[in-house]
């Protein structure tokens, strides 16, 4: 151990926007639940390249015992990634949210064709074959979608048509990707089982660094649900920002209950 210049991370302050991780060439930094962590003492070098990447200012630089910084561990973690990578069929570049865990690294996705349930199933003896006429179209556009997972700085958002999505909306609406998907960004969230000034902070995070140029919101028609569309709302409130919000009301059944337009 020696004493030596290291990153501080007041997680009271960490709102998990993922920008640091952006600017740690050794891949020190990831996020854990939400929060920005170092991963361990040998992967930082002290030199503080992250400090002033935080919009809340949660990054510091204190002096304290530590293990040396390693370089040799530092690329071993890289070569690891790039193989994980590699493997999920992501580029195999470590940057922005690889240097956490690989199924989060942002990536940009082609309409690709899904073969049908019964492709995948086979006809099992005894079993009704899935009512699944053909293949569909996936209409994602990027990877990852859970709001918690996307900085506020991913490419994909700066500009886009955004949908702010509470999670159960995509099992209720059978033409989802259809309706929603086609060119457009998306974000995923559970206003009951989510943190809500958490949700608030990032969606104000991605309204303030992305600028959309709409936010459709899609939440079911229940009443915590409405959280979803309260914080996306009050995010696009914010001084100096114009652009339209819609709200769409998803019924249990699947159908449209509610529009609204801001």
């Amino acid at each position: 151990m020696v004493l030596r210049k290291m990153v501080k991370i007041d997680e009271l302050l960490c709102n998990g926007c993922g920008d640091c991780l952006t600017h740690c060439a050794e891949g020190a930094l990831q996020l854990v639940n939400g929060k920005a962590r170092l991963v361990s003492d040998v992967y930082c070098d002290g030199l503080g390249a992250c400090l002033g990447k935080c919009p809340l200012g949660a990054i510091t630089i204190e002096e304290r015992e530590a293990a040396p910084f390693d370089p040799a561990e530092v690329e071993r973690r890289k070569q690891t990634t790039r193989t994980s990578l590699r493997v999920l069929g992501a580029p195999a570049t470590l940057g922005a949210a690889t240097a956490g865990c690989p199924g989060s690294a942002m990536r940009t996705l082609s309409p690709s064709l899904s073969p049908s349930l019964e492709v995948i199933l086979g006809t099992e003896p005894g079993r009704q074959a899935p009512a699944v006429a053909g293949p569909e179209v996936s209409r994602l556009g990027h990877w990852p979608v859970q709001l918690r997972l996307v900085p506020a700085s991913a490419p994909f958002l700066a500009g886009a048509d955004v949908v702010v999505c509470a999670d159960c909306v995509p099992f209720a609406v059978p033409d989802f990707h259809a309706r929603y998907l086609a060119g457009r960004a998306v974000v995923v969230g559970c206003p009951k089982l989510d943190d809500g000034e958490d949700m608030a902070a990032r969606l104000s995070a991605l309204v303030t660094r992305a600028r959309p140029a709409r936010i459709t919101v899609v939440r079911m028609e229940v009443p915590c649900c409405a959280g979803i569309a309260d914080a996306a709302l009050r995010a696009a409130g914010q001084d100096g920002l114009t652009f339209p919000v819609e709200e769409h009301v998803v019924g249990v059944s699947g159908a449209i209950a509610k529009r609204r337009v801001r």
